[in-house]
């Protein structure tokens, strides 16, 4: 599989179980996974077990359809950039969002050793306030 190609598993499977055992498969054990500093989950992670305990096992629990629609790729040597939109309901405020992201992934020796998430955190932590 070339970069792409690894990157491209991780969104594309059929299920989200599916992304996420190509995602396990295909990380380096220093992996270095950064969640942008304003968003719900944000921080640096250093495994997979903490990137699933900190981030995707809270957006599953929290939110009703949470995804990643990716409008395409950018791949340049050991780099891919997807980007597109993140789209979900908030379980606890019943709050729909929309928001533009991209992710930057670096890769060696094919695997992954970075993820950087850029987006817009406002639109999604305004679906998590409660109206009073």
């Amino acid at each position: 599989m070339n970069t792409l190609d690894i990157i491209k598993s991780t969104y594309e499977g059929k299920t989200a179980e599916e992304n996420g055992k190509n995602l396990q498969k295909h990380l380096s054990e220093n992996i270095n996974w950064t969640e942008t500093k304003g968003f719900p989950y944000a921080g640096t992670y250093s495994s997979y077990k903490e990137i699933v305990d900190h981030v995707f096992s809270r957006l599953a629990a929290e939110w009703i359809d949470y995804k990643f629609t990716v409008e395409d790729y950018v791949a340049v040597k050991n780099k891919v950039v997807a980007y597109g939109t993140y789209s979900g309901t908030y379980k606890k405020t019943n709050q729909y969002f929309e928001a533009r992201v991209a992710h930057i992934w670096k890769l060696k020796n094919n695997k992954i050793i970075s993820f950087e998430q850029f987006v817009d955190s406002k639109s999604v932590v305004d679906a998590m306030k409660e109206e009073f």
